[in-house]
């Protein structure tokens, strides 16, 4: 019996004539993916990107030569950084290369008919490439978010998510993304945790060939999605924890993205508190853990409203507003508790 084709994604919606106004008040606030075409298209790195000799002379003027993290790939995985088959490992291995010396790698692989896998991934552009963000300025975020690069050749990575907002914009080759909002995380079926190909954890489902057998919720999840093919000039914006599966297309690719979160960092990583949860409190007995359940909804999402509205805040404490200070020492109390472990 032949399994029945998930369905295909809807497109994301575009957005025109935005500004860092517009953006603020509007895309951000709705929480949904937007595409703005031609966003970025006047960049210098852009025009550059028509021809790949010139994108790499363009690069090579910003580039001071520091070794960057990259993944390696044999012809073989085409261009899918994965696991090997018992996730035990990867089909690629990762190392660090210069920027100038890969961009040379890359047009070396476009001449030949199976390319090795190449990805330099996440450079951040102040230390490793200085003068390059003055030239090609964001439009709609403040300076204080620094551009990142991402340079390769026909590539694919998992479906992943960040736990940061995320403006990506394509400069060179094209890219076709698939979303997928956070509620889908049990029709993906993500990966290892402590084993990742670059920090998050992935989705262990080919896109291209989805086992419905081995994976039937994904069906699901792609009732949900969204998807969208970028051209040079062309921005996506991808929300706070969004799963998104990235598959560059063409022989030289090259991405600029923009991460950030309005979070205050000294208060710690959500996904640490979500891995001190599963040790804690994930195996309890059912009626425990089900309690357990009652108070993560009531202390940290709020669910039946402010938690501590009926007294005074100098006794709110922890239930309270936090300063620096307090949150600090708050930390430092649950270090020692779990140093005590």
């Amino acid at each position: 019996m032949t399994e029945e084709l998930p369905p295909l994604p809807a497109p994301v919606p575009e957005f025109p004539d935005v500004d860092a106004t517009r953006f603020q008040n509007e895309v951000l606030a709705a929480g949904r993916p937007v595409v703005f075409r031609g966003l970025v298209k006047d960049w210098p790195v852009v025009r550059a990107g028509a021809d790949p000799a010139e994108l790499a002379a363009y690069l090579k003027r910003f580039d001071r030569g520091a070794p960057l993290g990259a993944l390696f790939g044999p012809p073989g995985i085409n261009g899918l950084f994965h696991y090997n088959a018992d996730l035990s490992g990867f089909n690629f291995r990762q190392g660090q290369v210069k920027l100038s010396g890969a961009l040379d790698l890359l047009q070396d692989y476009a001449r030949e008919a199976q390319p090795s896998a190449l990805a330099v991934q996440s450079v951040p552009t102040r230390a490793n490439l200085p003068g390059f963000e003055a030239e090609n300025p964001m439009p709609v975020l403040h300076n204080a978010v620094e551009p990142r690069v991402w340079v390769g050749n026909a590539v694919t990575v998992a479906a992943h998510h960040d736990p940061s907002e995320n403006i990506a914009c394509v400069v060179a080759g094209k890219r076709r993304f698939t979303l997928f909002p956070p509620e889908q995380v049990a029709n993906l079926y993500m990966g290892p945790f402590e084993l990742t190909p670059a920090g998050a954890a992935i989705s262990l489902v080919d896109l291209d060939q989805p086992d419905l057998t081995r994976f039937p919720r994904f069906a699901e999840a792609m009732k949900h999605a969204l998807a969208v093919e970028l051209e040079p000039g062309d921005a996506l914006y991808i929300p706070y924890m969004w799963w998104h599966h990235v598959r560059s297309t063409e022989r030289l690719n090259m991405l600029v993205n923009y991460w950030w979160t309005p979070s205050d960092p000294a208060r710690g990583r959500p996904l640490d508190a979500l891995m001190h949860a599963m040790v804690a409190v994930r195996d309890l007995p059912p009626a425990h853990r089900e309690a357990w359940r009652t108070m993560f909804d009531h202390y940290v999402f709020e669910k039946n409203g402010p938690v501590a509205d009926h007294m005074p805040p100098p006794a709110r404490g922890i239930q309270g507003l936090l300063d620096g200070p307090t949150v600090r020492a708050i930390r430092a109390a649950i270090g020692r508790t779990l140093g005590r472990g």
